[in-house]
Formats: C-alpha cells, sequence, structure tokens
C-alpha cells in the first residue's frame, strides 16, 4: 500500500465559464463527479455567470469554500512562491 506522501494530490479544475451558462456546482464535496453536483442534490450552487471569467474550482472536496478551491488539496506554505506552486503539479 503506497504512503501518502506518493500519492499525488487531486489538483483545481480552471474552468472558462461564459455568459448564458448554467452550472450546478458541489458544496458538500460528496459529489463522485466533482466539481459539479448532481441535479438531485439540495445543496448545490447554481451559478449563472454574468461575464466571461475562470474559475479555480475544487476537485478534491478538502475545501471550505467549496466549490472553489482555497489550496487544501496541499499541505500549508511559506511564501507566495510556494503557495502558488501548490496549484501545479511537481516535476
Amino acid at each position: 500500500m503506497p504512503d501518502s506522501d506518493s500519492i499525488p494530490p487531486i489538483l483545481p479544475e480552471v474552468r472558462l465559464v461564459k455568459p448564458g451558462e448554467t452550472l450546478l456546482l458541489c458544496r458538500c464535496g460528496r459529489s463522485p463527479a466533482l466539481p459539479d453536483c448532481s441535479s438531485a442534490c439540495s445543496t448545490g450552487l447554481r451559478l449563472q455567470p454574468a461575464r466571461e471569467q475562470r474559475l479555480l474550482l475544487c476537485r478534491c472536496g478538502r475545501s471550505r469554500r467549496l466549490p472553489y478551491c482555497d489550496g487544501s488539496h496541499s499541505p500549508p506554505a511559506a511564501g507566495l512562491k510556494a503557495r502558488w506552486q501548490r496549484f501545479t503539479k511537481g516535476d
């Protein structure tokens, strides 16, 4: 069984959303298709963007700001450079 240090983190999804789209995003962290939510779930966030934008969406379910990623998929980091590296794959 691999140790937790060898399991790569589930990175967030950067999604381009446009006006006229309707998204149903998970706020409970239990969706098998994170960051998207099942239409049967009563806690989903229905989002209808007014302008084109990019969203950083949680795919691991650990964020305290679901459906948005807050970096909880990685350990705490000191400094701006180290915090940004949490959102990229390691080499």
